[in-house]
């Protein structure tokens, strides 16, 4: 029999495309499929005879399991690792679905993997770690969305040989093997091989591919906090620059080098004007503690501030309500920066006193707020 080659680019129906790939896929069937970065196999993980071909595919990576674990983004992670380290979870929000793959720990007898059959376990674990993938490319978003189980990746990312066409996956079959469904999303925009990381005790090491660089690896890698406000030109700059001053103390550096050591702070306000300097005021309470807040720039709230920070504290509960009734998916991470509901006063036209007192009031919550925070995963090691 002939391989079957669908192209995506002349299908009149993509949803039928979908559809025939799911079906093959409950029948125990493999299908090569593009991910944004290169070609690869998808099988069904619960079905023994297609994880075996999959894996007879698959290339073998140097102590890494056999197999990737497909996911549709970082929500389900925590389904197969529960006790996702934070530098994991840092990784999945700002870079899932896309093309990065991480090996973790799988020590945790929630996680999905010990629900999978025991013949097909080995294959996606080795020495209790898995490796977890989010592809970006569409048309196997939306397969995945409607197959009904996990499904496993068996990849080619090693080196310059990865297969960048359909024609390159088709060639890595054996003969037995070609009458199998074939995907052609022709060559795909990353043509580099998939940046695969592993998370460690002391922070995290790359084990191969180049998709992502060493600069944005260190910046997603960073514990993000930000602070919210108003304006932004008063309480969260102030707030900001406050706790940098605290975290420098914590990790024993200048405020100026807190970047290099994986911690990013930052402020914004919910109807800020961007680019306004923080008040006079403002500035000059801060001047009084010896902190410069004069290069201070006002920043409006966006999607992406809030997707990248570990942690978002605002000055009121308005400003908690206003946020997650515009994005209420980031609930998890978005609290009040005082205990027990309580507002930040809003000095704002009032007297530098004023001022002074909302200075004292966020200086007095920041210390039993730093201690909840893990600085010990923002390192990381080449």
């Amino acid at each position: 029999m002939q391989p079957t080659v669908i192209n995506l680019k002349e299908s009149e129906d993509i949803r039928d495309v979908v559809h025939r790939v799911v079906q093959s896929l409950a029948e125990g069937s493999i299908v090569g499929v593009p991910t944004e970065s290169n070609y690869c196999f998808v099988a069904a993980g619960t079905c023994k005879t297609a994880v075996e071909r999959a894996c007879a595919l698959a290339e073998d990576y140097h102590n890494e399991p056999k197999l990737t674990i497909a996911i549709k983004s970082c929500d389900e992670a925590v389904d197969w690792v529960p006790d996702m380290r934070p530098l994991a979870t840092r990784f999945a929000r700002q870079c899932w679905p896309g093309p990065l793959a991480m090996v973790l720990a799988d020590n945790h007898p929630d996680g999905l993997v010990q629900q999978l059959p025991v013949s097909t376990q080995p294959y996606v674990l080795r020495d209790g770690r898995i490796r977890l993938r989010a592809p970006r490319h569409r048309i196997l978003q939306d397969c995945m969305r409607l197959f009904a189980g996990p499904v496993v990746l068996a990849e080619f990312g090693g080196g310059p040989d990865s297969p960048t066409t359909v024609m390159d996956l088709m060639s890595r079959c054996k003969e037995h093997d070609k009458s199998m469904l074939f995907l052609d999303d022709g060559i795909q925009p990353i043509h580099e091989s998939v940046s695969t990381i592993e998370i460690c005790d002391t922070g995290y090491r790359v084990i191969r591919g180049n998709t992502l660089s060493h600069e944005d690896l260190q910046r997603f890698a960073r514990l993000k906090i930000l602070f919210i406000c108003t304006g932004n030109t008063c309480r969260s700059p102030m707030a900001e620059v406050l706790f940098r001053k605290h975290v420098a103390q914590r990790l024993h550096c200048s405020i100026n080098d807190i970047r290099k050591s994986g911690v990013e702070v930052q402020s914004a306000g919910i109807s800020a004007w961007g680019g306004s300097p923080a008040s006079d005021k403002a500035i000059h309470a801060m001047q009084q503690i010896g902190i410069d807040l004069h290069g201070h720039t006002s920043q409006t709230l966006t999607e992406k501030l809030l997707q990248e920070a570990e942690i978002v504290w605002t000055m009121t509960a308005a400003h908690r309500s206003a946020i997650l009734a515009q994005f209420p998916n980031f609930t998890d991470r978005v609290h009040m920066l005082l205990p027990r509901n309580q507002d930040v006063l809003d000095p704002f036209g009032g007297t530098q006193e004023a001022y002074n007192q909302c200075a004292q009031q966020i200086r007095e919550h920041l210390d039993a707020r730093i201690d909840i925070l893990d600085f010990g995963n923002s390192s990381h090691i080449k």
